[in-house]
């Protein structure tokens, strides 16, 4: 194969005046997205206007593995590593090697080499590195709940999660917002990695309180790298309503209406009664009965019958009591 023969051909040492200037071993980084295009610049400046015709061009990564060949002004895919087949494609223009559907296993070093080919051999014209670094963009953070603050606890369970990233992330937490003041929760940070693609998917599991009597608002943060962050979309908490209190059953509220009316005329009853027992006359002042101790005289029975000879129909008593303790002592003379 004519690139495996010129790699063996002595290089001929170019004469000063037909050479170009070599560009050294410099390093250019250069940046990619995860299956998409990457490219790998060379950076020819080629004062002398060489044709394609007169140059041998081809590109190889870290582990000598041909990319691209371009023998004289034609492509060689013989030579070509079979990972890179159907995968490259050369502009002319800006002397700069496309790699399609970039992986993750395609970061790292590559070199461009030129070459004249003169009727001498081949002569190194041209030589430069470049660092291909292969990203995939994490999906943007998405929270999930695992369970809700209830009316016992204001505990709120949640997880956060990203896929399909790359590089690995520096970390992962939860910001806490409420009107006065943001608290950052931070927790371990799970990872996993696919065998095949290499990216990444990171997740972290938080617990915390939330203050019941105000609106909070949570977001995920997933940190790439310093000054590089990705943020979920917010998830708001309302403010806890009040607990009403349990209506009361409607037969409830009939035996209390029943009660409250028994004792209303229970009260009512008793203070009739009361005020008719106040009313009721009591016993006559004109007349009172006195027991008599001892044994009254005769006489002083028959002087009571004769002063009241007329008003004997008339309730009343004049009654002239003697108590004798020994009998000795007579009734008054009228």
């Amino acid at each position: 194969m004519e690139f495996l023969r010129f790699l063996f051909f002595p290089l001929v040492s170019p004469s000063p005046v037909s050479t170009i200037p070599f560009s050294g071993a410099a390093s250019l980084k250069s940046h990619a997205f995860f299956n998409e295009t990457g490219e790998l610049p060379c950076h020819f400046p080629n004062t002398q206007n060489l044709s394609l015709d007169e140059l041998v061009i081809f590109w190889q990564d870290q582990n000598k593995l041909v990319l691209y060949e371009l023998f004289k002004g034609q492509e060689k895919p013989n030579n070509v590593h079979p990972k890179y087949i159907g995968r490259t494609s050369f502009d002319q223009d800006s002397w700069t090697l496309r790699l399609h559907n970039v992986q993750i296993k395609d970061t790292g070093s590559y070199q461009c080499f030129i070459h004249h080919k003169r009727s001498q051999g081949l002569i190194s014209i041209h030589q430069m590195s470049s660092d291909l670094i292969v990203l995939a963009n994490f999906s943007q953070p998405e929270i999930s709940l695992i369970a809700n603050q209830t009316e016992k606890s204001n505990i709120i369970n949640l997880t956060c999660s990203s896929m399909q990233g790359y590089p690995e992330p520096q970390g992962m937490y939860v910001n806490l917002t409420t009107k006065n003041s943001t608290i950052t929760y931070d927790a371990v940070m799970k990872k996993s990695q696919n065998n095949i693609t290499e990216l990444y998917n990171v997740s972290i599991s938080v617990s915390f309180p939330i203050p019941p009597e105000t609106n909070v608002s949570i977001i995920c943060v997933l940190q790439l790298e310093p000054g590089k962050i990705i943020l979920s979309l917010p998830c708001n908490i309302d403010a806890k309503s009040p607990v009403p209190s349990p209506p009361v059953p409607d037969h409830i509220l009939w035996i209390a209406a029943v009660l409250v009316t028994v004792v209303i005329v229970c009260g009512m009853v008793f203070l009739t009664l009361k005020k008719r027992k106040k009313q009721q006359p009591g016993p006559s002042n004109e007349c009172e009965i006195i027991k008599v101790e001892g044994k009254e005289s005769e006489q002083t029975e028959k002087r009571v019958e004769l002063q009241e000879p007329d008003r004997s129909d008339e309730v009343q008593c004049d009654v002239n009591i003697s108590k004798t303790a020994s009998g000795n002592k007579s009734a008054t003379d009228f």
